[in-house]
């Protein structure tokens, strides 16, 4: 949950209105967090026993989030 101060600085740059919950390419995931899906899914790798693994995903954001490639839903 945003503070009161986040929330102030958010509001006064203009992004609270560009949060990724409101754009095209975020897929919610749960109430608070969600998927960018504006490019393909990142690998990522890691190492579990012995093996190592590979396993494609969309970043993970919060709804709060903002980036520079925001996309309004139509």
């Amino acid at each position: 949950m945003a503070t009161s101060t986040e929330s102030s600085a958010t509001a006064s740059l203009g992004t609270a209105t560009k949060a990724c919950a409101a754009c095209a390419h975020y897929k919610p995931t749960s109430e608070a967090n969600g998927e960018c899906r504006r490019h393909s899914p990142q690998t990522v790798v890691f190492q579990v026993d012995e093996q190592t693994r590979f396993e494609s995903r969309f970043p993970s954001i919060k709804a709060t989030d903002w980036c520079g490639e925001f996309f309004a839903k139509s």
